[in-house]
């Protein structure tokens, strides 16, 4: 799941089994983290605001403008 510099990653989420803080076919912001994704997570901030790994397969990366980056970006 590489990353461009300079670029935010966002993700659609496509599944949300026993995971209420998802909302399917919503898209969410992805957060670096090199050790979930070896293990098959991704981490995501989700409807709670926190950050938190979830499965791979739940969602899908998605490239988006930069004006569509700017507006989704959490800032914490």
């Amino acid at each position: 799941m590489g990353r461009e510099k300079g670029n935010q990653t966002f993700a659609l989420c496509i599944g949300n089994k026993d995971c209420e803080d998802l909302e399917i076919r919503k898209i969410y912001q992805v957060l670096p983290d090199d050790d979930a994704e070896k293990e098959g997570y991704i981490r995501v901030i989700d409807e709670s605001g926190e950050d938190y790994l979830y499965p791979q397969s739940y969602f899908i990366l998605v490239q988006l403008p930069r004006e569509a980056q700017e507006a989704l970006i959490v800032t914490r």
